[in-house]
């Protein structure tokens, strides 16, 4: 059977360092970090005590005082973001065959500011167990998805996928292997989170995750840098609309990439780190470029998985040297993260963005924040270090990786 094409034809983002598409790029070409003291809660006693909030995002702007309160933010966000990407494709509600239209989102982890709550709450009170009726509805992660096809009323194939930090770019490949084999039309895809919380804080830090810089939080995120001592973690959401190409034509839509491949993989190594070695990561990329039918050396851009922890970044570079071998010093590699933090389940959807966006556009935002060399890594590879960099992007690559030794891989190609 043929294999129908597919594109992205909208986008919508809500991210530490803009609440939209335009703020979004705006941010990544010129280097702006979206880290700040946490102000959600008092963070005194906790080991970080910074993390990349979103700025200025009022519940109150997009819903009713009632609505607001029944949504945890992960969903608040996933909705968001999502009616960004579908006024940006355009998509007639009144016309569109909603049978064919799905809903895939990912989250690494879902309500955890409700779940968090609803059990401090019962253990302050005298034991009766007194819940909220919306906690279990609140804190599921698959609710964010459910929510976005009731306010449209897309009735195609709708669920969430849980990989950790892979999540959305799971979702991705699941949304394009649907409207591969010609199931759907159009999918609303991405990933969306909000774990800056006590619980989401005080979890990673025990278990010595994040970085500690609280001196120098505003360059704490340091992909590939030697000094680098962990990830800053980041909330939000990132929302695409994948399209079938013919069906987006027919009806004259502005069209961003084509989306050419998906590859997933697993370390098979340890729950959360990764292999030294960089096997698992160096078997999903070259799954990504035979999915796609691409050669290593069609690839211009990678925008890394790059958390800024020690081992990660090495192996991940290690990989990306084995699977281009030579025309990897032809590549420019970059870490948005340095300037988002790491939005978890959402990461995947927000670097699939700025993807697109540096295609879009020739420029390659920077991988900010570095100052000393680090000796493990290839100094011949161009890591787009501080400053954004022009360049002609036809085929740019997504890196995404989990705990539990997920790793996903997403290609998009400029359309010919």
């Amino acid at each position: 059977m043929e294999l129908k094409r597919v594109v992205v034809t909208g986008l919508g983002a809500l991210t530490p360092i803009g609440n939209n598409i335009e703020e979004y790029w705006d941010a990544l070409k010129n280097g702006k970090s979206g880290c700040t003291p946490i102000t959600y809660f008092d963070a005194e006693k906790f080991k970080t005590k910074f993390a990349c909030e979103l700025k200025d995002f009022d519940p109150l702007q997009h819903f009713d005082r009632k609505e607001a309160r029944r949504l945890d933010r992960f969903a608040q966000y996933a909705l968001v973001s999502s009616d960004e990407a579908i006024l940006d494709a355009g998509i007639d509600l009144q016309e569109v065959d909603k049978f064919r239209v799905g809903v895939i989102w990912g989250a690494g982890i879902g309500g955890l500011e409700t779940f968090q709550n609803e059990v401090i709450n019962f253990a302050e009170g005298d034991g009766t167990p007194r819940f909220n009726p919306f906690f279990i509805p609140k804190m599921i992660a698959d609710i964010a998805p459910g929510n976005i096809s009731i306010k449209h009323g897309f009735m195609g194939p709708n669920y969430t996928t849980v990989s950790a930090c892979a999540s959305s770019a799971n979702a991705m490949i699941d949304a394009l292997n649907y409207i591969r084999l010609g199931t759907c039309d159009i999918i609303v895809t991405g990933g969306s989170e909000a774990a800056v919380t006590k619980a989401g804080m005080g979890g990673f830090n025990a278990m010595h995750a994040l970085s500690t810089l609280n001196e120098s939080y505003t360059t704490a995120s340091r992909p590939f840098d030697a000094t680098r001592d962990g990830f800053v973690l980041g909330e939000g959401a990132g929302a695409l609309i994948l399209e079938e190409y013919e069906h987006a034509k027919k009806r004259g839509a502005k069209i961003y990439a084509e989306v050419v491949g998906g590859g997933m993989s697993s370390d098979a190594y340890h729950m959360t780190a990764p292999h030294p070695d960089g096997i698992g990561v160096e078997r999903v990329m070259i799954n990504c470029l035979e999915n796609a039918g691409l050669k290593p050396e069609d690839v211009d851009a990678i925008n890394t998985h790059g958390t800024s922890t020690p081992l990660g970044d090495v192996a991940e570079l290690k990989a990306i040297t084995k699977v281009f071998g030579e025309h990897a010093k032809n590549i420019n590699i970059n870490s948005t993260k340095s300037m988002t933090g790491h939005l978890l389940g959402a990461a995947g959807a927000i670097e699939a963005i700025a993807s697109i966006l540096a295609m879009e556009n020739g420029i390659v935002p920077p991988t900010i924040n570095h100052t000393t060399v680090d000796e493990n890594i290839d100094p011949s590879l161009n890591l787009t270090l501080n400053k954004a960099q022009k360049r002609d992007i036809k085929v740019a690559l997504s890196n995404t990786f989990g705990f539990g030794g997920h790793n996903a891989c997403v290609l998009f190609k400029k359309l010919d």
